[in-house]
């Protein structure tokens, strides 16, 4: 790197600009507009410019329906386009000390989120673990994941674009990092909800092999997949919304409006009660997830993993205590005992040891605070529990987490609810939207944890072990003693938190 802060990539060179002791470069494209006949189409190589290009802007984020919970995240995503593949580096040094990398990809459904949110700020990882952050924005909704292979063989990529577009991004940290001061040949992924099931689904995606080392899940696993049956019924009704009966009026249809016919698809979703399942996660309501295609998503993730794909690739996987307390926050409602009971038996038929067992574990719930619960456990803390499983007989070593620190917001209604561990991975308490989350200014104590859970992430990234000074012996996961680091204010290491709930599971799809 010059004196200017000008890097040479594959495309031209881009100049960025140092903040705090860290080396910015943000919006460079890594692949070409995803626009005109390239819609529904996978990532094309990104095209080169002339001179130099400004890397003190974040690029156009992905087109996605109104709403969402990125407000929450301290930011509302206004600058959205179809051109959206663009990427953002953090540096401590664009030097040749080959850091390691750890590429970040954002949560939101598969439908929404932003790699420019400001808790996603890679800035004091990079500083606090000599290692080189990326994060990157990829196409969402039915532009990334509207599934048309069955209307013409040449959008068989369509349901799974999205993902390609991870691939391609990291793709060009494979050819460029190392001009940013990164090591190509160590790159971690990671990714929270959405994200973290992005970084699982990648495990069996071939475009992808080989370009990442290690892999860290937030709260997403390998479950959230649908079928080109199940996804066909999920474009018929996109169509619909858009009064489209041919692909050819599909194609013609604006971006726009494309994005918010699968925005109105997602809405209705939510309010059907038959969308409210066991683990494969239809409990979300997720209109546009990543369709197994049979090429380019050649098999269910999590069948793929059972069956030795991506064994080599050490990963890292949790969830938190009250992940559907975020959920819950945002659509309340009031459950009777008499209801709870006609939930339970629609996910795990007429087994009446289910309540007696998430009460035993709740004496003091309410209705509505165990249905919570058990949608926490069939939406992220069994999917992870069964890509563990699945990984079991793998030549690469599995760590699993658990936060637990409960916020104060809201009256406690969150809990350690659904997306609460991201400001502390990216050590990022005091940026704009943490505060609200956090129900005040962080503690000494939230201080030390999110330094412990940054060390413990970078250790991993940088060796395949999350063991660090601070933390109790962190032991591999195994199917016997199902050994899993808690993440709280105090630190410690329980076998087979919720052991009891877990087993009630086996069996239920």
């Amino acid at each position: 790197m010059s004196e200017t802060g000008i890097v040479a990539t594959t495309q031209g060179r881009i100049e960025g600009f140092e903040n705090k002791g860290v080396w910015q470069f943000r919006g460079i494209p890594y692949a070409a507009p995803p626009t005109g006949d390239r819609r529904f189409m996978p990532p094309s190589p990104p095209e080169p410019w002339d001179g130099v290009r400004s890397g003190r802007e974040f690029g156009a984020t992905a087109m996605q329906p109104t709403g969402g919970v990125t407000a929450f995240l301290g930011d509302v995503v206004e600058n959205t386009s179809e051109d959206c593949l663009f990427l953002n580096v953090f540096s401590p040094s664009c030097d040749e000390a080959k850091r390691p990398v750890m590429v970040w990809i954002h949560g939101g459904g598969f439908s929404s989120g932003s790699s420019s949110i400001p808790w996603y700020d890679g800035s004091a990882l990079a500083l606090r673990g000599d290692v080189v952050v990326v994060t990157i924005n990829y196409r969402l909704s039915a532009l990334g994941f509207l599934w048309l292979g069955d209307l013409d063989p040449q959008y068989r990529s369509s349901g799974v674009n999205g993902l390609l577009d991870q691939a391609a991004a990291l793709a060009w940290v494979n050819a460029n990092i190392s001009g940013f001061g990164g090591d190509p040949d160590n790159v971690t992924i990671f990714g929270e909800s959405a994200g973290a099931m992005s970084v699982s689904t990648l495990l069996a995606v071939p475009a992808a092999r080989g370009l990442f080392h290690r892999a860290i899940a937030q709260s997403g696993a390998a479950s959230n997949t649908f079928t080109p049956e199940t996804a066909s019924v999920i474009t018929s009704r996109v169509m619909a919304k858009l009064g489209a009966t041919t692909l050819d009026e599909v194609l013609a249809a604006s971006a726009e409006a494309i994005t918010e016919a699968a925005g109105s698809v997602e809405g209705a979703l939510s309010s059907d009660a038959s969308a409210i399942a066991g683990p494969t996660g239809l409990a979300l309501s997720m209109a546009t997830q990543p369709v197994v295609d049979g090429e380019w998503l050649p098999m269910d993730p999590l069948v793929a993993v059972g069956a030795g794909e991506a064994a080599d690739v050490p990963l890292l996987i949790g969830t938190n205590l009250d992940e559907w307390n975020l959920f819950r926050f945002m659509s309340p409602g009031s459950l009777d005992h008499p209801e709870l009971l006609d939930r339970l038996e629609r996910v795990f038929g007429e087994r009446h040891e289910v309540h007696d067992v998430y009460t035993a574990a709740m004496p003091e719930a309410s209705p509505d605070d165990l249905w919570s619960a058990v949608l926490t456990d069939s939406s992220f803390r069994i999917p992870a529990l069964r890509l563990i499983g699945a990984r079991m007989h793998g030549l690469a070593a599995t760590y699993q987490y658990l936060f637990t620190w409960k916020s104060p917001a809201f009256g406690g209604i969150l809990g350690c609810c659904h997306a609460l561990e991201i400001p502390f991975v990216f050590g990022v308490l005091d940026n704009s939207g943490a505060s609200l989350f956090l129900g005040g200014d962080a503690t000494d104590e939230l201080r030390q944890l999110s330094g412990a859970m940054q060390d413990a992430w970078l250790a991993f990234a940088r060796t395949g072990d999350p063991n660090v000074a601070g933390l109790p012996e962190w032991p591999e996961a195994d199917a016997a003693e199902w050994p899993v680091m808690v993440f709280n204010v105090v630190r410690e290491l329980v076998d087979d938190p919720a052991g009891a709930q877990r087993l009630l599971w086996s069996g239920v799809q």
